[in-house]
């Protein structure tokens, strides 16, 4: 299965079901990717019999209709364009000089279904910012400590009947996650397997009730905020 197949049934997972009402005609996110992975291609150079460079910092311009469409997701597609950026790049063995950083931009001058890419290598810090994809909905990881059940004083709030008020916690220390369970009634698993308290692997699947969370690390840039004009953080988390 190809990492475009991966990525749209994450997209469409992200945005809980809107996709194919949204794109029914018109620019779609699909398209994007397969313009990143044009630029990517196109602009890597080997440097090093092991190192082959691409850029690190894209500039996605858009019509301003599809612009329109497009931010009306939110943080969660620039969070999965970005993945698919790193995924393409490791599938490569393509190398970035520092994390990537990826926003888009409005052009009066395109005509709509149409796409340019400005892209860059910049040396920078990267951020490895960890994430949890809960029901559709995209969550960054904030604190070290985040706890996800069906109690409203839940980190995570999730509509499931099937979980306990604090179900599962999730750990971060800036380097690693780990789940644990919180003597839930029902119990949860991790990858398909019965789980106590273990280490979260990027792309880790926790299931707890019918409510099915995924974690993910993503390669960002520390000097840039990407998720600026995208993020509408309302301190109410609701799954």
């Amino acid at each position: 299965m190809g990492l475009l197949d991966s990525f749209e049934r994450g997209l469409e997972r992200a945005v809980n079901g809107a996709f194919a009402k949204t794109f029914k005609s018109g620019l779609a996110p699909i398209e994007i990717t397969s313009a990143l992975r044009r630029e990517l291609d196109t602009k890597a150079v080997v440097v090093a019999r092991d190192r082959i460079l691409v850029p690190n910092r894209f500039t996605v311009s858009l019509s301003p209709p599809d612009y329109e469409k497009m931010t009306d997701l939110g943080p969660s597609l620039l969070d999965e364009l970005t993945q698919l950026v790193q995924q393409h790049a490791t599938a490569q063995h393509y190398s970035f000089a520092g994390g990537i950083s990826l926003k888009l931009a409005q052009d009066d001058r395109l005509g709509q279904g149409m796409i340019e890419i400005a892209s860059v290598n910049v040396k920078g810090t990267v951020a490895w910012t960890p994430v949890l994809d809960v029901n559709g909905k995209r969550y960054p990881l904030t604190r070290s400590r985040t706890i996800i059940g069906r109690g409203s004083d839940a980190d995570i709030t999730v509509d499931d009947s099937g979980i306990s008020r604090k179900h599962v916690e999730i750990l971060w220390d800036g380097k690693r996650g780990q789940v644990n369970d919180l003597g839930s009634t029902n119990g949860s698993k991790l990858d398909g397997a019965p789980v106590g308290k273990a280490p979260l692997a990027p792309d880790s699947v926790i299931e707890i009730g019918r409510t099915r969370i995924v974690f993910r690390v993503l390669a960002q840039s520390a000097d840039v905020d990407q998720f600026a004009d995208l993020r509408n953080d309302d301190g109410g988390r609701r799954a």
